[in-house]
């Protein structure tokens, strides 16, 4: 697992635990690459019912499996004005995530939960803005 150094977890505006940065961090840079556990499609059903439901990813070029990230990977908060990405790398079985702007030192990092930062499609829950707006 890799990660800047300036990573660490704290209580999130948005609820639970989030990623912030002590640090600024430039524009397009590599925050982390999250080791992921790989689950057959078929297990997602099994998953729904546990506390892990709101912390696996989708998996795989068709959608057909799902994931679980190390590291912080599964504890980025949501959000529809993300200031970062996450891209899943098949072959390294990883989730990298990069800086989508610079991010200032004391801020939260967040990803758009949709995979694309533009995607302004219902979730699954009822998603806040930054700062509880």
């Amino acid at each position: 697992m890799q990660r800047i150094p300036s990573l660490f977890i704290a209580h999130s505006p948005l609820g639970g635990r989030g990623v912030f940065t002590a640090a600024l961090i430039p524009e397009g840079a590599l925050l982390e690459v999250c080791p992921a556990i790989i689950m057959p499609g078929e297990q997602r059903e099994f998953i729904d019912q546990t506390a892990l439901y709101d912390y696996y990813f989708i998996w795989g070029e068709n959608d057909e499996q799902c994931a679980i990230a190390l590291g912080y990977g599964s504890l980025y908060n949501h959000s529809f004005e993300p200031n970062a990405e996450y891209r899943a790398d098949f072959e390294s079985l990883t989730l990298d995530f990069y800086a989508l702007r610079d991010i200032g030192a004391g801020e939260e990092i967040t990803v758009n939960y949709n995979g694309d930062p533009d995607n302004r499609d219902e979730l699954w829950f009822n998603a806040r803005k930054l700062g509880g707006g």
